[in-house]
């Protein structure tokens, strides 16, 4: 019999690892999820695919990567959009859109330079429930690459810690 993950916070190494964390708490607790993406362009939602039974938990994700995607698709208020309202719009559109029990949204910037006044490295991400919608901001160090992967971690480890607070609670 194949060992099962271990569905605690261990803090993964991985993306990889965040993933099947996002997996295993997903089919635990009945969740399904999704997300929206701009600044990571489809990465987060390419390692929960990857994820043992997503087709069980995972609901899809909207790449928003155009400002028009955001706006008409997902509901977010035209304006700015590396703001921690949109990444919050993000979340809450595709939680609704999708039809998820939990849902991400994340914006910014890569770089190599600033974009709306904001410098490279610059990330807004809100992770919706029905209940609540949270958000931090980041501003993560490296060339346009180096922040999208550490901006990808970042994402399936808000995703893991939403999945374990509901669990607990």
């Amino acid at each position: 019999m194949a060992a099962q993950p271990s569905t605690q916070m261990d803090d993964p190494q991985t993306d990889e690892a965040l993933a099947d964390l996002v997996a295993a708490l997903a089919q635990e607790g009945g969740r399904r999820i999704a997300v929206a993406e701009s600044l990571t362009a489809g990465r987060v939602s390419s390692m929960l695919g990857r994820g043992q039974q997503a087709s069980e938990w995972f609901r899809g994700a909207v790449v928003a990567y155009d400002e028009d995607v955001k706006f008409r698709v997902l509901g977010v208020t035209p304006g700015p959009v590396v703001t921690d309202l949109c990444a919050r719009e993000m979340a809450e559109g595709v939680r609704r859109l999708l039809r998820a029990d939990v849902a991400l949204g994340i914006t910014g910037v890569g770089g190599p330079g600033p974009d709306e006044g904001c410098p490279a490295g610059t990330v807004h991400l809100a992770v919706a429930t029905a209940d609540t919608t949270r958000s931090l901001h980041a501003c993560l160090p490296g060339d346009p690459s180096e922040v999208v992967a550490s901006a990808t971690g970042l994402c399936l480890t808000e995703i893991v810690r939403e999945l374990s607070a509901r669990d607990a609670g």
